[in-house]
């Protein structure tokens, strides 16, 4: 199935590409007149399009496709988690919600060590790899302060969700299947995420949550007091004691969503305003385009061997500027202005050969084991009819988070405290390095790859950006950009387009299989470029506006996403 889904993409990109066309020609995409949504869900992205139909913004649009996702993709979309959200309002207002999750008041740095030595499974399942879920708080105060509607109304569509169900698809009941084994380790996850007459789920069964839709209820009643007190804290806290977690009642009750400003950075006459820490994205991102802006990316055709050879060894650089520098900025003080001038990036540029890789080893340290992409973010943008622009990106971390689901509110929880720092050198599940400045504190949030991206020119919004896939989002993110500022793709093709991923450890350029050229391959070998084929980089799902003002929207072919609007 991986290999068809493939291939269909990429025939999808090379018949498209041959025509060469500018970033107003976008036949292949859905547009719309007035507002766009796209999700990884087809149910989520009606349910967002409706919200804007009823006379909703972006905003309450964001909010009900969060809860929506919740109900329709509890692998990744949830309540149990976080994420960072961009938005860009009609009167040029641009701000960055973090509601990421912390780390609990009993966290400690050596929490996940035992005799001295690092145990990665206490960081990436069971309830101490549980950080505390920001997402409730994020939604409610982001509807507070910029939505219209009331929460009872964006919220109820996926309380009908829940409580009536849907039918799964095949990719849906193929996921439950995979992790049936994980499931039953823990009561609620085997209470609600396997049969109960013991067999496997199939394409087309009804999946009904009747107490996932009584917890979304309490919190369209209450708001965040419907999730952070009351019966659902209950529930939570329970699970924690039950299973020896630490996250406790003042845990929930102190935990707050921050607004921040975003990072801005420029190029090619458009401006992006991108997450910030701790997102590490924004940085990653605007280090590649300084880096890379001395250089004509469009005369070395796209994905020719000299261009993925460039490109790879800013991203290298910047993965590596990553590990050292970047954190939470309300715990550390982040060099910001510095990793973001000019000269730096040009001085991170001096040992850059134009014919041969750069050693991963002459810039950093670490012995890294073989990367793995896991798909479990969410990524969705909106843009309303009146130029309200939001780019959302969520997640659990792993895929179904730690695998804990809260017995009686029918939710799983993240494991996100991996993105932690739980031993300086010893990769996550990602196999990121992380250094002493993403280490483990009490209240702390963790570093994050996740990049929503509002793009605007001349003031107006043009893109909205974002991925998931672990650090691929980054450069997901960073291709679809390329792709349509540079070389004049629609964001179809953009999105459909081959992509390639360095994260400078391992030491190793991963490429979509098939996506690039055995030719090219072996150039890039030759440069000294150790290469591995991997499954699809990055799932992103893409908004772009032409200068008439229609919305084009593009879901990733390398998922089940759609674009739905009017």
């Amino acid at each position: 199935m991986k290999n068809i889904v493939r291939s269909f993409f990429l025939f999808i990109f090379v018949l498209t590409i041959q025509v060469q066309p500018t970033a107003a020609q976008t036949g292949s995409s859905k547009s719309y007149k007035n507002a766009v949504v796209v999700t990884a869900d087809e149910r989520a992205s009606q349910v967002g399009r409706n919200i804007l139909q009823q006379g909703g913004n972006a905003v309450d649009a964001t909010v009900a496709v969060q809860f929506a996702l919740a109900v329709t993709l509890p692998r990744a979309g949830n309540i149990g988690g976080g994420g960072f959200m961009m938005l860009h309002m009609q009167d040029g207002t641009n701000r960055a919600l973090d509601f990421r999750e912390k780390a609990p008041l009993k966290a400690s740095e050596n929490m996940y060590l035992r005799n001295g030595k690092y145990v990665p499974k206490l960081s990436r399942q069971g309830v101490l790899a549980v950080g505390v879920p920001g997402v409730v708080d994020g939604m409610v105060k982001a509807l507070e302060r910029y939505g219209r509607l009331p929460l009872e109304t964006v919220m109820q569509p996926a309380i009908k969700l829940a409580r009536e169900g849907y039918k799964l698809s095949w990719s849906q009941a193929n996921d439950l299947n995979n992790s049936a084994d994980a499931f039953k380790r823990y009561q609620g996850s085997q209470r609600y995420f396997l049969k109960s007459d013991g067999n496997r789920w199939q394409e087309g069964d009804l999946f009904i949550q009747k107490d996932l839709a009584q917890t979304l209820n309490r919190i369209a009643n209450r708001g965040r007091d419907g999730f952070y007190s009351g019966r659902t804290a209950d529930l939570i806290v329970g699970e924690m004691q039950k299973h020896g977690g630490l996250i406790s009642y003042e845990d929930l009750e102190k935990y707050n969503s921050v607004w921040r400003d975003p990072i801005t950075a420029s190029y090619a006459g458009y401006s992006l305003n991108i997450m910030p820490p701790p997102s590490s994205g924004s940085i990653a991102i605007h280090q590649i385009l300084d880096m890379l802006r001395p250089y004509d990316l469009k005369k070395l055709e796209f994905n020719s061997a000299d261009y993925v050879h460039l490109v790879t060894e800013t991203m290298r650089r910047a993965f590596a500027d990553r590990a050292y520098f970047l954190g939470d900025p309300d715990f550390i003080d982040i060099p910001q202005k510095k990793l973001m001038s000019k000269n730096y990036n040009k001085k991170r540029m001096q040992n850059f050969q134009p014919t041969s890789a750069t050693s991963s080893n002459e810039i950093g340290h670490g012995d890294i084991p073989s990367f793995k992409e896991s798909t479990e973010t969410t990524h969705f943008s909106i843009v309303d009819k009146n130029g309200n622009a939001v780019s959302v990106t969520t997640t659990l971390n792993g895929n179904y988070g730690s695998k804990v689901a809260v017995n009686g509110a029918g939710f799983f929880l993240n494991n996100e405290m991996d993105d932690f720092t739980a031993e300086p050198g010893e990769p996550n599940m990602f196999g990121l390095i992380q250094g002493k400045a993403n280490a483990v504190k009490p209240e702390k949030r963790m570093l994050s790859s996740m990049s929503p991206t509002i793009v605007t020119k001349n003031g107006k919004v043009r893109m909205v950006l974002g991925a998931a896939g672990g650090p691929m989002i980054i450069t997901a993110t960073l291709h679809n950009f390329l792709n349509m500022a540079v070389f004049g793709m629609d964001p179809q093709q953009a999105n459909s387009a081959p992509r390639f991923h360095h994260q400078w450890k391992p030491d190793k350029l991963f490429y979509e299989e098939f996506g690039i050229s055995p030719d090219t391959r072996q150039k890039l070998q030759k440069m000294g470029h150790t290469i591995t084929p991997t499954d699809g980089i990055g799932r992103a799902h893409t908004i772009f506006i032409d200068e008439d003002g229609r919305k084009f929207g593009s879901p990733d072919p390398r998922g089940d996403g759609t674009a739905e609007g009017y």
